[in-house]
């Protein structure tokens, strides 16, 4: 935990470097100022463990690999629902222990500002909750395709870089080209980073920020129907195969 944070603090630094110094050149860069561009790095970077976009490949990947899901499909309790609440405990952890901390480095480095009023914060958190919730739904359905590939770190990598690509980890999805940008957003993957950001740092309100949880709400509908129906073609293959 502490080494992840070492880590996303010494990244911080330097793409808030980065990010400052084409702001202070660029005129027009996205609508983004010195504070605002400041808030999405550290942002990004404290909630980037907690979603877990890069890091260690979910554990029902692990359990399909070695047949162990067998047994988990036989137990009576739902298979996504335990991984969910499991995983949503670590990444709780993993925001008070590294995100936090992290975003208080921004802060006492002077490169982000905090917005005002109560209400970003209170959106934000909601927001915050169903991006990871939305990741890691999605996580366990990438995890799922073991059922079908004897090896499944190759779809996991890509599924990596196009994730962190269009949630706008290397850089805002606001400054994507047309039609790259629209592309982006018809994905769920800015919607777990971009889109809590965003609200959080004040960048929408109101209305807007209720849109971008909204999104996040459909998402996350549609993310659990996709893990039901490849649990469920798992589990008839596992049937066909064990007899």
């Amino acid at each position: 935990m502490f080494a992840g944070l070492a880590a996303n603090v010494v990244f911080g630094l330097i793409r808030a470097a980065v990010m400052l110094a084409a702001v202070r050149s660029t005129p027009e860069f996205g609508g983004y100022t010195g504070g605002s561009i400041g808030a999405y790095v550290w942002l990004s970077q404290g909630m980037l463990g907690a979603l877990r976009l890069m890091g260690p490949p979910p554990d029902i990947a692990e359990r399909v690999r070695t047949g162990d899901v067998a047994v988990d499909l036989q137990r009576p309790i739902d298979v996504q629902t335990f991984h969910l609440a499991t995983d949503l405990g670590t990444a709780a952890c993993t925001l008070l222990l590294r995100g936090l901390p992290c975003a208080a480095a921004g802060l006492l480095t002077a490169q982000f500002t905090l917005g005002g009023g109560i209400a970003p914060y209170l959106l934000g958190i909601v927001s915050v909750v169903a991006a990871v919730t939305l990741s890691l739904l999605l996580l366990f359905s990438v995890g799922l395709l073991g059922f079908w590939l004897i090896e499944t770190r190759g779809v996991r990598l890509l599924y990596q870089i196009v994730s962190t690509f269009f949630a706008g980890l290397f850089f805002p999805v606001h400054m994507f080209p047309e039609p790259l940008a629209s592309i982006a957003r018809l994905t769920p993957f800015p919607w777990m980073l971009q889109g809590p950001i965003d609200v959080l740092s004040g960048r929408v309100t109101g209305a807007g920020a209720m849109g971008v949880i909204a999104a996040q709400l459909i998402w996350i509908g549609l993310a659990v129907g996709i893990g039901r129906l490849l649990l469920a073609a798992g589990r008839r293959k596992l049937e066909v195969q064990g007899g």
